[in-house]
């Protein structure tokens, strides 16, 4: 395997690519047999999102927002229109028959408002997440990633040197975690260990969900959705979970696997489907990772970055359809869109979990991942543009597109609409530094817009699909989420997808800090997160941001 050179490696950053040489020129370098060999390289940006805008996901996003039922409010308007029409126009001659249409137009209109008050979409609203800290003790340094790295003895020079340089520029903070399993000299690396990971994590934040809302899991759960995309045991995590807390025999649970790290947006997205068809219910989603059981201990670069940046991590969430719940609830959901790219062969392949040439299992990225995620986020905020942009921003585009298209005036680039003027906050999947910083490039956002997933990178790392969650209680311990603001949560995985999900705040969320009464009730003795503190940052809010990014 030929190393990179210097010069080039650094200059590069986290996102990896491969290239194959071919036999001729491996012949031509060492003679012998010819043998293909790998050469990671980075690329560096994601697709200029002003290219090549499609119609037809735009028309998506408009057919996504509307509905049969959504439609009736508006019907009423003219029947309403034609009753006071009639009413004003009485006289003695028509009075009776006037009288008689203006009664008929307004039934029409109480019929339309009845059928849309009986049909329309129930409410769904987030209560209240819980995002898993680990004890401190399973807090790993940098330093000391790369020293239990190299005391396992799995690592040729050239391995050990790409990890380091990686490590280095990945904008891991040194106070992340790792399983115990992982950790332990030698690894511990079986079933028991992968078990007692996912147990400590779902439990962790799980308890302190249950105890913070004040529900009560043997009866008032009946919507159960576990993720978690390659640790997938016998029984199922959900079974797991059910079994720990007794849960009633007639729920409804779901168990995600395989699905990468935006998983936590389609549980999110079915969670909302079982919700409309279940009334007066709880649903809870899970989203966690486990790492026990896949960390990687071979020499393929391209399946050595999710050592570098995967860290222990999990998050829960307590959503329900219960208008009681609008009162103490902390958010409504008001849209999801799913984007996934896997019907083309480039797409599916680019994540892709497989075997290395000694047959050991790790998580490889192709050469066209940047690409293929730039495409999927390109073809998502299209789709996700009518539901939440202005009126105003989206007459900019429609303008710029009859310029292009109508006109065919050249030179005239489509208009990228400010996603600013539509949210607050973004939480955007802190799947690595060079991925953060080139979507904060797409799509013109501010230092303070990334300054959650920057800082949930730096101090958690890639803790996969609950990455998303921890952004969130970052911008709350931080005091900036108000009532009425818009939280944009975006998330990339295998397959390839990316998901959104659009929540509005239904009231101020207090800022936390170290003084503050949730801290007092943080960690316990032994570090371990305590069961009221839902809040991962509650210890740390006043050291954020920190003044450089790693």
């Amino acid at each position: 395997m030929e190393a990179a050179p210097a010069a080039v490696m650094e200059r590069e950053r986290l996102t990896a690519e491969m290239a194959f040489r071919g036999a001729d020129e491996a012949l031509r370098d060492g003679g012998g047999e010819p043998a293909p060999s790998i050469v990671i390289k980075i690329r560096r940006r994601l697709p200029d999102f002003a290219r090549n805008i499609k119609l037809k996901y735009v028309k998506l996003g408009i057919r996504h927002g509307g509905s049969p039922t959504s439609v009736l409010p508006m019907l009423c308007v003219p029947a309403i229109a034609a009753a006071a029409y009639s009413f004003v126009r009485l006289d003695v001659i028509y009075y009776s028959i006037d009288l008689l249409t203006c009664v008929a137009w307004l039934g029409t209109a109480l019929l339309l408002l009845t059928v849309y008050y009986f049909k329309r979409p129930r409410p769904v609203y987030l209560v209240e997440f819980a995002c898993y800290k680990p004890e401190e003790q399973l807090k790993i340094s940098k330093s000391a990633f790369l020293e239990m790295t190299e005391s396992t003895g799995s690592f040729n020079e050239a391995a050990l040197d790409f990890q380091t340089k990686i490590t280095n520029r990945s904008a891991l903070g040194d106070e992340t975690y790792l399983p115990p399993g992982v950790q332990a000299r030698p690894p511990r690396l079986n079933m028991a260990e992968a078990r007692m990971e996912a147990e400590a994590v779902m439990f962790g934040c799980l308890d302190a969900l249950f105890q913070s809302t004040g529900i009560d899991p043997r009866r008032d759960v009946r919507i159960l959705i576990v993720n978690c995309s390659l640790f997938n045991p016998t029984p199922s995590l959900a079974s797991m979970i059910i079994n720990h807390y007794r849960m009633r025999e007639d729920v409804k649970s779901f168990n995600l696997g395989g699905m990468g790290c935006s998983a936590g947006l389609i549980a999110i997205d079915l969670a909302k489907d079982m919700l409309q068809a279940n009334p007066n219910s709880y649903a809870v989603v899970l989203s966690t990772e486990n790492i026990t059981l896949n960390w990687y201990f071979g020499n393929d670069r391209s399946m050595l970055l999710s050592n570098c940046i995967f860290r222990m991590g999990g998050a829960a969430a307590l959503l329900s359809n219960k208008r009681a719940d609008a009162g103490r609830a902390k958010y409504r959901l008001l849209h999801t869109v799913r984007t996934h790219k896997g019907a083309t062969d480039e797409c599916f392949n680019c994540v892709y979990q497989r075997e290395d040439e000694v047959g050991k299992v790790g998580v490889s990225l192709a050469r066209e991942l940047m690409a293929v995620a730039g495409d999927a986020l390109k073809t998502n905020i299209t789709t996700l543009g009518p539901l939440v942009l202005p009126l105003s921003e989206q007459l900019k585009f429609l303008k710029s597109l009859m310029t292009r298209r109508v006109f065919r005036v050249k030179g005239v680039r489509p208009y990228i609409p400010d996603f600013r003027r539509a949210f607050e906050h973004f939480c955007v999947h802190a799947g690595g530094r060079a991925v953060l910083e080139e979507v904060q490039r797409s799509l013109s956002l501010q230092d303070t817009d990334m300054e959650p997933s920057k800082c949930s990178l730096h101090r958690f790392g890639n803790t996969s699909s609950s990455s998303l969650w921890y952004e969130l209680a970052y911008a709350e311990a931080k005091g900036r989420v108000r009532r009425g603001h818009r939280v944009w949560q975006i998330g990339f995985g295998s397959g390839f997808k990316c998901n959104s999900a659009v929540w509005r705040a239904l009231r101020d969320v207090p800022a936390l800090s170290s003084s503050s009464p949730g801290a007092a009730a943080g960690p316990d003795r032994k570090g371990a997160q305590s069961k009221s503190c839902c809040n991962p940052w509650v210890d740390d809010v006043d050291r954020y941001p920190p003044k450089a990014y790693v």
